[in-house]
């Protein structure tokens, strides 16, 4: 359920690529051309729910969870990508900025600026995703 990294190009001072595999689109455009069941929803969530898990289970916050970084494959399978705001997370909880998320995405905590946040955080943007998909279906 995570973006497959298939090779890293680098070329000191001029270069560096990123090569990932392949999907179909994102969930935001996904969903501006499609509607859902009920139940087609509750799969997509089921999908950003493990991959979250999975993240979450090696301590990674990913921070910036939002259509746009959901990709989706033709067979409405999911893959979690755009790792670029994600930070290793621990107990004792250590500051965090409070600039990560788009805006619509951010948890209070973010938006009130609490500088000690958790794992909460991309649970409360998986809920703003899934409300975007909800409002999607048939």
């Amino acid at each position: 359920r995570i973006i497959r990294l298939i090779e890293v190009i680098y070329e000191v001072r001029r270069l560096l690529c990123l090569v990932f595999e392949h999907m179909q689109e994102d969930l935001k455009s996904f969903l501006s051309k499609n509607t859902l069941s009920q139940q087609e929803a509750l799969k997509l969530l089921s999908q950003i729910l493990s991959a979250t898990a999975y993240c979450h289970g090696y301590r990674i916050l990913h921070r910036d969870i939002k259509p746009q970084n959901i990709l989706i494959d033709s067979d409405r399978n999911i893959k979690m990508a755009d790792f670029g705001l994600a930070r290793c997370f621990g107990i004792p909880l250590r500051p965090y900025t409070h600039e990560v998320v788009t805006l619509w995405y951010r948890a209070p905590e973010i938006l009130l600026k609490n500088e000690f946040y958790s794992a909460a955080v991309d649970m409360w943007s998986i809920g703003c995703v899934y409300v975007e998909m909800v409002i999607a279906t048939k």
